[in-house]
């Protein structure tokens, strides 16, 4: 498996990742970055795009979703509770939603995965191997806001609290949907929400 970082579009700069099996099928989680920057990586692989991964339906983590579907054809996955077509929620429809601890498989590549709504409604994490997938749930040092629409930090707080007691390694690096990476471990630690939230 090969895992790649690629920067979203200006103003929000979200974090979003390509990964690609050693068979080259690739999985986008949360598709915020320019079609053509996975493209250009897929093609330099040599790797085909079959899964596009959304941890949340907002609008700053879905933007070139459509357009990644329409050319390789990949499985749209989103919570419904998540598919408004709105302003924040530009999705109106995906393929598929998440099991609850289900598991999507792709060649060597396991990715299992919790909802977590607080964010929003639908909010996912998703673990493979040693990368956690939080998008806007869990952030280095902090956690999502829960004053946009869809938003509850009651929510958000009993998905902290499941989060901690999940089987994670602490050595599995947090890839949040903005700012800085870290480390399940840390945050355990360090962050004052998810200690918290534990207590």
């Amino acid at each position: 498996m090969k895992a790649y970082h690629v920067v979203g579009q200006a103003p929000m700069y979200t974090n979003t990742f390509l990964l690609i099996s050693d068979a080259g099928h690739g999985v986008v989680i949360d598709p915020a970055g320019a079609a053509e920057d996975y493209n250009k990586i897929l093609d330099q692989e040599g790797a085909s795009l079959t899964q596009i991964l959304c941890t949340h339906g907002h609008f700053d983590h879905v933007g070139s979703a459509v357009e990644l579907k329409k050319k390789w054809g990949a499985k749209l996955w989103c919570e419904a509770a998540d598919l408004e077509g709105s302003q924040f929620y530009p999705l109106s429809e995906a393929d598929s939603g998440y099991q609850e601890g289900g598991t999507i498989q792709v060649d060597e590549m396991t990715l299992t995965v919790w909802h977590t709504p607080g964010h929003t409604p639908g909010s996912v994490c998703l673990l493979c191997e040693h990368y956690l997938f939080t998008g806007d749930t869990l952030f280095a040092g902090s956690v999502g806001r829960t004053d946009l629409p869809g938003g509850s930090s009651r929510q958000l707080s009993e998905s902290l609290k499941k989060l901690a007691g999940l089987p994670i390694p602490a050595d599995a690096q947090v890839l949040p949907g903005h700012g800085e990476l870290s480390t399940f471990g840390e945050e355990l630690k360090n962050n004052w929400y998810l200690k918290n939230a534990r207590a």
